[in-house]
């Protein structure tokens, strides 16, 4: 009998961790990737009658490193855009706010909001919540 009510308790315990693992998140769908990084940029587009229209970004000078954002753990951001013929690269420095799946960047006094569409190792994709434009940014 003590050997059934052992086997009983484990099975309760058991039961209550795996009820406990599959409990809703209160993140509401929030990415636990880290956003720090460097990210090059990729591509950007919009939502054209519900599908998405991306291409590469033509941001990026031809014959250059792609431009880039550097999300630091100092929430600070930094915008790199390699430029001209030279590739002149120019950095401009500003600070992020990241909140649930939303992320602000500030620039001197103009900010702006987007909302994080997908968070992996490996891509950064947010919709800016003024204009609909979609960036891709890739690790």
């Amino acid at each position: 009998m003590k050997n059934l009510k052992q086997i009983l308790f484990v099975v309760a315990l058991s039961f209550g961790m795996f009820a406990t693992s599959c409990s809703s998140d209160d993140n509401e769908g929030e990415t636990i990737v880290p956003i720090q990084g460097k990210f090059n940029l990729s591509q950007t587009g919009t939502i054209v009658n519900g599908q998405e229209v991306l291409v590469d970004a033509p941001q990026n000078a031809s014959g250059c490193n792609r431009d880039y954002l550097e999300l630091r753990l100092s929430n600070t951001a930094v915008i790199g855009d390699y430029d001209g013929a030279n590739c002149a690269l120019t950095e401009t420095t500003g600070t992020y706010v990241r909140s649930h799946n939303d992320l602000t960047i500030t620039v001197g006094n103009v900010s702006s909001t987007s909302d994080i569409m997908n968070l992996t190792n490996k891509e950064l994709k947010i919709k800016d919540k003024a204009t609909g434009i979609i960036t891709v940014y890739t690790r």
